[in-house]
């Protein structure tokens, strides 16, 4: 024992070591979240901010950006007989096609006169699977792949298809979308540049044939058709405090249809504006209806520039001189808005169609508060004439699939399968219990055949195969886009991640943890793989279990881990993704040992060697993954089973690799890892020792032996009960078939139908109780002005007058004052089935895990429910 100790001493001290020199060998992280100039976006000598000789070898001398969107031409010298060699372009100013962290990857690309590509060189990326995952330069070597090519090439991810004249790109092993994503900005930057210096054709577009019906529509009206449209920015979207007003409201649309026009103009306005449009230009207003910040931008008084607003359709971009404006001297339609800033602009390109959608873009600096750093963004609202309003409708849009449609269609048989294991990892786990009556404690092979080979495929084709291995940093991107904002394409990028995520929520309320830990992570069933390898080589005499105690104790660590990470993420996602290292995932699966910095290995060995003489020992005490699914694991519906002599006997507890049941034979739902051995034990007339011993009297008196029932005792002779098979210690002591001791509200007992509903709503918004009140009236009360606190805050979030951070604040803290206020007086939690009337005596986790899940739904309703209401307003 000592010498286990020691063994699990060791690994404490390795895992503290790798943790503190794991940091330090990613001290140069390249250009993950690299600061770049606030001033980039707008610079007119835009290589003396960025490195452009990086991506034009053979180029001294650079121009100033030009033509929309912008570019830079690059030179071999300064002097009169200088050459053009080619251009460089910001791949931001082109598209802002976001990657798989949801933002873009900043890239500057060089491009020679033919159209070939020349250089590449990320400047900034938030991609943190980059970071700690897969090496910076393995995307670099995937960018290295266009060298040479040209922009008129078709060049997609994958295989190349020489009969369809596509080339192929080697994608980057785990991370698929980023790479799609970066495909999508490199040939969108190269064409919207070569279109415009004439190196491929310029975009054509039918233009657009109105249907014309003479009828006059109120602004209300025109709203409502979608031929006026609102872009509105809060201040929150560019890091200001929540306020009453947004931070700008711009209404727009377009002028040059005649019922829309002269509805917006009137006869003559209308009339007189066609007389200044020449043929092929197009004209839309823009007028301010609320904000102080100007859509004119600064640039409209330094050259005449409307730096704040452009528009795009398809990869063309149209910006506005003062020269493209024309004043607008007020709205005819009825019911119209008043407003502090207007405008008449004109796109005088020929690529333009007013036929086809388009969007117009508002352009500013957005601040992070976390850091002060200033980044430049775009905020959008799509434009598209409705059918009605063109002459044979719209026309047909063949758009490229998004980054995530993409990788689905191309791994579709990968999918189908992976599903398909999922399936039946699920059917045969809900038969367990036939293949447990099949199994003996001498020979479990018809669950273990399961089990094993359910192992194999998900360290050999889930995590190895298609590095699908779930991580705690999904599960913390999950926690902000449910309590800010969920964006789709971010889940559905990755397609097995996105499966086994519902195979994960879907079994841990159903069962609990213990299917995915115990059956389905790569991780620990490569644990779990190494200490039966070990234990069948010979190796089982130095193996055993950390005593009880220590046990209890250290299980602890791994909820420490989780709600450190969670916390840390509230200030800094990007902190909480370099210090979710804590998983050994990445190293294990995505890169490898051999390919990262030996503090990462270093921690992976000492996990895996351990796990020789420990069974699962990440998975038991350090694992924030594991932690965050153990809560929900409170609440499953269906457990495992016990019965009456489950108290008394030790047998199972003995036999647990989880040491999850503790002495009164009860099983801890959040800390069982499914192995089944317990449930083989429940039916197993010779390994049971109440069945063995009931078995062994019925044979010596010659009376039958009955099958094992449900309740995992014999089924009783003729009149017999099953209360005789019971041992009179096991019948005085604690009933095991539960967590903890059963609970019976008074106030619930025998209510149904709404009263029941009723009960129900009010168990879950009122924490205090009348036993509450006798214990602790102090607690209670001050508990009673921190709930009024924590609504006010509430009240103010809607009315914006409070941020988002200060409410999760509150929230948290009125979390934590209910779990002291519950624990005072209703000090019980349902078991199994929400709609049953099943309750216990809840534990301190128990109280946690129930205060912590329920207010994380309620707080995502309210945070759903205000964005829903101010989106309206």
């Amino acid at each position: 024992m000592i010498s286990l100790r020691r063994q699990f001493a060791t690994l404490l001290l390795v895992l503290l070591a790798a943790l503190w020199l794991a940091p330090r060998a990613h001290a140069a992280a390249g250009a993950y979240e690299a600061e770049l100039p606030a001033d980039l976006p707008t610079a007119r000598d835009m290589c003396a901010l960025v490195p452009c000789k990086d991506v034009f070898p053979g180029a001294s001398h650079f121009s100033e950006r030009k033509g929309q969107p912008p570019y830079v031409e690059a030179y071999d010298n300064d002097s009169a007989q200088k050459k053009l060699l080619g251009y460089v372009m910001l791949s931001t100013d082109i598209t802002d096609t976001p990657a798989y962290s949801g933002k873009p990857v900043v890239t500057l690309i060089g491009m020679d006169t033919q159209g070939r590509f020349v250089g590449v060189k990320v400047l900034k990326h938030s991609e943190p699977i980059l970071l700690l995952g897969i090496p910076e330069s393995a995307l670099l070597k995937f960018n290295a792949q266009y060298l040479g090519k040209s922009v008129a090439d078709k060049i997609e991810v994958g295989q190349s298809r020489p009969d369809e004249n596509v080339l192929g790109l080697d994608a980057i092993s785990g991370a698929t979308v980023t790479v799609i994503a970066q495909n999508q900005v490199m040939m969108a930057s190269g064409s919207a540049v070569a279109r415009q210096v004439g190196i491929l054709a310029p975009t054509v577009r039918e233009p657009a044939r109105y249907a014309e019906t003479g009828k006059r529509l109120s602004w209300a009206e025109l709203v409502q058709q979608g031929t006026v449209q609102r872009l509105r920015v809060l201040p929150e979207q560019v890091g200001l405090d929540k306020g009453p007003d947004p931070f700008i409201e711009l209404w727009f649309g377009d002028l040059n249809h005649p019922d829309i026009g002269k509805s917006l103009l009137g006869d003559n306005g209308w009339n007189n504006l066609r007389l200044q449009l020449k043929e092929g230009e197009h004209a839309f207003f823009i007028v301010r209806t609320g904000g102080k910040e100007s859509f004119k931008g600064s640039g409209f008084v330094r050259g005449g520039l409307y730096d704040r607003v452009q528009v795009r359709q398809g990869a063309d971009s149209f910006t506005f001189r003062d020269l493209d404006a024309l004043n607008l001297y007020g709205i005819e339609a009825a019911g119209a808005p008043s407003y502090n800033e207007s405008v008449i602009f004109i796109i005088r390109s020929s690529a333009f169609s007013a036929a086809y959608p388009w969007k117009l873009s508002f352009l500013g600096n957005r601040v992070d508060r976390a850091t002060g750093t200033r980044s430049f963004t775009s905020f959008d609202t799509p434009y598209w004439l409705p059918a009605a309003t063109l002459q044979g409708g719209r026309p047909t849009i063949n758009e490229p699939d998004a980054p995530w449609v993409r990788v689905w269609k191309s791994r579709a048989v990968e999918i189908a399968l992976f599903a398909v294991l999922l399936v039946a990892v699920s059917v045969v786990y809900a038969l367990r219990e036939k293949l447990t009556r099949l199994s003996t404690h001498k020979n479990k092979w018809p669950v273990n055949a399961f089990k094993y080979s359910f192992w194999a495929l998900s360290i050999g084709w889930i995590g190895f195969g298609a590095m699908a291995q779930p991580s705690i940093t999904q599960v913390l991107t999950w926690f902000h886009a449910l309590l800010f904002q969920w964006t789709w394409s971010l889940f559905l990028s990755d397609p097995f991640i996105f499966l086994f995520w519902i195979f994960i929520i879907v079994t841990v309320f159903l069962f609990g943890r213990g299917l995915f830990c115990g059956w389905m992570c790569p991780f620990g069933s490569l644990q779990e793989g190494i200490y039966k390898i070990a234990r069948a080589v010979g190796l089982k005499r130095f193996q055993a279990q950390l005593p009880q105690k220590w046990h209890d104790r250290l299980k602890w660590v791994k909820y420490a881990v989780f709600f450190g990470l969670l916390v840390v993420s509230m200030f800094s996602m990007g902190l909480a993704e370099k210090l979710a290292e804590v998983e050994p995932f990445k190293t294990t699966f995505l890169v490898g040992v051999l390919n990262r910095a030996w503090p990462y290995s270093l921690f992976v060995a000492a996990i895996l060697g351990v796990s020789i003489f420990i069974e699962r020992p990440y998975c038991k005490y350090i694992c924030p993954l594991g932690a965050s699914l153990a809560m929900p694991s409170t609440f499953r519906w269906f457990g495992l089973k016990r019965k009456q002599d489950c108290n008394s006997c030790k047998a199972c507890a003995v036999g647990c690799g989880a040491q999850a049941i503790d002495a009164d034979g009860r099983i801890d739902h959040r800390e069982c890892l499914h192995c089944l051995d317990c449930m083989v034990l429940y039916t197993d007339t010779k390994g049971c020792p109440p069945l063995a011993k009931e078995r062994k009297r019925r044979e010596k008196d010659g009376l039958e032996i009955t099958p094992i029932g449900a309740n995992g005792y014999f089924i009783p002779i003729h009149p017999a009960t099953v209360q005789d098979q019971i041992s009179a210690k096991a019948a005085q002591g604690p009933d095991p078939r539960m967590p903890t001791t059963p609970a019976h509200p008074a106030h619930k007992t025998g209510s149904q139908g709404l009263r029941w509903i009723w009960l129900e709503l009010v168990d879950h918004l009122w924490p205090w109780s009348r036993e509450g009140w006798a214990s602790g009236r102090g607690l209670q009360i001050a508990g009673f002005s921190l709930a009024i606190a924590a609504s006010v805050a509430w009240v103010m979030t809607a009315l914006g007058t409070l941020s988002s951070g200060a409410i999760i604040g509150w929230w948290f803290g009125w979390s934590v004052y209910e779990v002291l206020i519950r624990l005072s007086g209703k000090r019980y939690v349902k078991d199994g089935p929400w709609w049953q009337g099943q309750y216990r005596q809840a534990g301190v986790m128990d109280m946690l895990s129930y205060v912590g899940f329920k207010n994380l739904l309620i707080g995502a309703a309210l945070f759903l429910a205000i964005k829903a209401v101010v989106g309206l307003a």
